[in-house]
């Protein structure tokens, strides 16, 4: 009798919820999965769903690169899942990639997760689409002409300088990666936003704080509930929405009375734009706009400098080379003061931009893109079911090219191969491509070449825990933010 009543128990208890579990997860693989187009002979792409509602987005969320691997280690290149309320497929290698970025409007649309959508706002460049993208892409365009960036670049100089400068007295050492992200902030809200330095200085703190906790959730579960990612990301948003209003507003007066200013930064541009086409000029589109830029504009960068200290703190001889472009091109010096960088002499340094470029190579800042499938269609063999997301991954990408031979090893010279840059289009995409190619490519470029040059001019650097471990949340960084002893360098 007793053993009957165990085995019940054990049955009620264990077993049954068990195969509960297990048919609640089969059923809603087929309730996902029955939106697929029966006119379309190919198969979906291999993959689980993950759990009911949640898919697979508590793992990626934890695992982040760890979880894509695996993925691709067990699917290829291309498979379906189910990330932030949506079924997905994720693709990667050069062709699959290429397909995807150039079937914008007619295969695909770009289309963020919700939680995106929801705390970056709908009339983002990012998130519009048509004329509409065309127009705002157009006027931001203006604000990373050449001709902008040369204003630009006393500003970054500036700001470069001053910090590595505050680096090489902080005992025992500076945590790079806090410190770069409030670098980076500082110099995209005087270029890109028009703050003024007492301006910065007043809400920096609270403004970066806030910003932290806006992107640790912009990939969130789309629940707004109290104390849910969401509702903080929202917060922290509100927060900084009403900073950049008494900025814009103040902008919008400065107009009316024609005070112009030494050079346009891309918000007041922006502003401009509104004006020209007589579009009625929306406050929260433009808040949501500057939000917009902002993120784009020091996040990524502070992910990719934080990473060239690292590979540099790495490969010393790579430093020393940069050291010796800078002297062969009479660069060696400009960290004086008075002395102050150009365009031209920026675009001289061709070894210093590949090591920028084989940084991005290794980590690039974003992993990957979101379109949604316009219409149902074919790639490599699969079936993409039209109101899927699809998301073309970048770090992936950047992993499974051949075109780059010791891929693991950091290794910029690869660049300064003649006929790399044909060959390895698609196969290399950390600024994105096609039409909704980051428009803030070339003022990346311009901004970490600077810091390159700035920083192996003033001073050496030893890293205190050796590599450190990188996750992506959602652009890459260190986990130990790494902790680094700056000192001065002195050229013989």
């Amino acid at each position: 009798m007793g053993l009957y009543t165990l085995l019940v128990t054990l049955l009620c208890t264990v077993v049954l919820p068990v195969l509960l579990f297990l048919a609640a997860v089969k059923l809603w693989e087929v309730l996902v999965v029955r939106g697929t187009d029966p006119g379309c002979g190919s198969p979906l792409p291999p993959g689980t769903m993950g759990l009911p509602f949640i898919g697979e987005t508590l793992q990626l969320i934890l695992q982040r690169r760890k979880f894509l691997r695996m993925k691709r280690q067990k699917y290829g290149f291309i498979y379906k899942t189910h990330l932030f309320g949506n079924p997905t497929v994720r693709v990667m290698g050069a062709d699959n990639v290429r397909q995807i970025l150039l079937g914008e409007h007619k295969l695909v649309a770009v289309q963020w997760p919700a939680s995106v959508r929801t705390i970056l706002g709908s009339d983002t460049l990012s998130n519009v689409h048509g004329s509409q993208h065309r127009n705002k892409k157009k006027a931001v365009m203006k604000a990373f002409s050449r001709d902008a960036l040369e204003h630009y670049i006393p500003v970054i100089q500036e700001e470069v300088r001053s910090a590595v400068q505050d680096w090489m007295q902080r005992v025992p050492c500076v945590l790079v990666y806090p410190h770069m992200k409030r670098l980076m902030f500082r110099i995209a809200m005087r270029i890109l936003l028009g703050f003024e330095p007492d301006q910065i200085k007043t809400d920096e703190r609270a403004l970066v704080e806030a910003f932290e906790e806006m992107i640790k959730n912009l990939f969130s579960l789309p629940i707004d509930v109290p104390f849910s990612g969401l509702y903080r990301g929202l917060k922290a948003r509100n927060f900084i929405h009403a900073k950049i209003e008494e900025n814009i507003t103040k902008k919008i007066q400065d107009g009316d009375n024609e005070n112009e200013p030494k050079h346009k930064d891309a918000l007041q541009l922006l502003i401009e734009n509104s004006r020209k086409t007589g579009e009625p000029l929306s406050m929260q589109a433009m808040k949501e706009s500057a939000t917009e830029l902002l993120f784009g504009g020091h996040e990524t960068t502070a992910s990719t400098a934080t990473s060239l200290v690292m590979f540099l703190g790495l490969n010393p001889e790579v430093v020393q080379r940069i050291r010796d472009e800078l002297k062969e091109k009479d660069v060696s010096g400009m960290h004086s003061p008075g002395k102050a960088l150009n365009m031209e002499l920026l675009e001289q340094l061709k070894y210093t931009g590949c090591v920028i470029k084989e940084t991005l190579r290794i980590n690039p800042p974003v992993p990957g893109g979101f379109r949604v499938a316009l219409k149902t269609f074919e790639l490599n063999g699969y079936q993409i079911p039209k109101g899927w997301n699809v998301i073309y991954s970048i770090c992936d990408t950047h992993d499974v090219a051949d075109v780059f031979p010791n891929k693991e090893e950091f290794q910029p010279e690869r660049f300064m191969a003649k006929g790399l840059e044909d060959s390895s289009r698609f196969n290399y995409i950390p600024f994105g491509g096609g039409s909704r190619m980051c428009v803030g490519k070339e003022f990346a470029k311009v901004l970490l070449k600077i810091f390159l040059v700035e920083l192996v001019q003033q001073c050496n650097w030893t890293l205190l825990n050796g590599p450190p471990t990188m996750k992506t949340g959602p652009t890459v960084y260190p986990v130990d933010n790494l902790p680094t002893k700056f000192s001065p360098y002195v050229s013989n």
